[in-house]
C-alpha cells in the first residue's frame, strides 16, 4: 500500500477547513499524513500545519503553499499526494479511488469530478454528501466505477487532484512566480503536459466544493489576472482565463493591448 497524503493550503476559511477535516475523518481511506500549509493566519493550528510567512496585503503565493506541502510530506515518506482546495470536501472513497489510480498509472495526474455546493444546502450532510451529487458540467465526470484518460490540459484544475510523488517531482510542481489569483493551476497543467505526463479522470474521486460568495467576473482581482495571464503568454504562447478577460472587458476594465494580448484600461 502506498503512504498518501492530503494537502491543502488555507488562509482563512476556518469553518471550510473544518468540515473539509471532518470529511478526511469520515473518509474509508485514511491519510497517512496531512499537511495543511497556514498562508500567514495564525490561527489556524494543529500537529498537521505548517505557517508560511505572508503579510496580511501580500498577494497569495498558492503556489509556494502548495510546493510547501508537497516537499513536507515526501520528506515524511509520502508518494501519493493528493491535492485538495480548502474549500473541497471528499467523498468516503475519494482517497482510495485515488490511491489505486495513481498505482496503476503513475504517470497519469489524476483528477475527480466536483460538485458546487449551493448556500440553500447548509448545513451540509457531511456523512451524506453523495446525495447532493452535481458533478460541474464543463469538466469529465466519468461514471462511478470507471475512468477516462485526456490530453485537454485546458481542463486541469487543482481543486481537487492526485499523483505520485516521483510525477510531481518530475515536473517540478507549481510555478512560484504566480501570485495572487489566477492562471498558476493552468500553468501546471501545461508543466506535467511539458514532461510528458497524462491527464485522467476518476469517477469515484469525488470532491464537493463549499459554497462562498465570489464576484464573476472577478473584478477585484484584475490586476494578478492580467499579470499572471501575461506571465503565462510569455511562457506558452497564449492567454489563460478568456472567459474572465473578455468578460472584464465587456465591463470596461481590460481591453486588448494590439499584440495579441490584454491590458488594463487607463483610468
Amino acid at each position: 500500500m502506498s503512504r498518501l497524503a492530503v494537502l491543502t493550503a488555507a488562509r482563512g476559511r476556518h469553518e471550510h477547513l473544518a468540515a473539509q477535516r471532518t470529511t478526511l475523518a469520515l473518509s474509508g481511506r485514511a491519510p497517512d499524513l496531512r499537511v495543511v500549509v497556514a498562508m500567514g493566519d495564525d490561527e489556524i493550528a494543529g500537529p498537521d500545519v505548517v505557517h508560511l510567512d505572508v503579510g496580511p496585503d501580500d498577494p497569495l503565493p498558492v503556489g509556494a503553499a502548495r510546493n510547501l506541502a508537497a516537499a513536507t510530506a515526501i520528506e515524511a515518506g509520502a508518494d501519493t499526494l493528493v491535492f485538495l482546495d480548502v474549500d473541497c470536501l471528499v467523498g468516503p472513497g475519494t482517497l482510495a479511488a485515488y490511491e489505486a489510480a495513481v498505482a496503476d498509472r503513475p504517470s497519469v495526474v489524476w483528477c475527480g469530478p466536483v460538485t458546487y455546493l449551493r448556500a440553500e444546502h447548509r448545513p451540509y450532510p457531511l456523512d451524506a454528501l453523495a446525495a447532493l451529487d452535481d458533478p460541474h458540467p464543463v469538466r469529465p465526470a466519468p461514471r462511478p466505477g470507471t475512468r477516462e484518460t485526456s490530453d485537454d490540459w485546458e481542463l486541469f484544475w487543482s481543486l481537487s487532484f492526485a499523483l505520485s510523488a516521483d510525477a510531481w517531482e518530475r515536473a517540478g510542481g507549481f510555478d512560484e512566480t504566480y501570485v495572487g489569483y489566477g492562471a498558476e493551476d493552468t500553468d501546471l497543467g501545461q508543466r506535467f503536459r511539458a514532461v510528458g505526463l497524462g491527464l485522467g479522470w476518476v469517477g469515484d474521486a469525488p470532491a464537493y466544493h463549499q459554497h462562498h460568495p465570489v464576484s464573476d467576473p472577478p473584478v477585484e482581482h484584475v490586476d494578478d489576472i492580467l499579470r499572471n495571464g501575461r506571465l503565462f503568454a510569455e511562457r506558452w504562447g497564449w492567454w489563460p482565463m478568456a472567459g474572465w478577460l473578455e468578460a472584464l472587458a465587456g465591463r470596461g476594465l481590460v481591453e486588448p493591448d494590439g499584440a495579441g494580448g490584454w491590458q488594463g484600461v487607463p483610468a
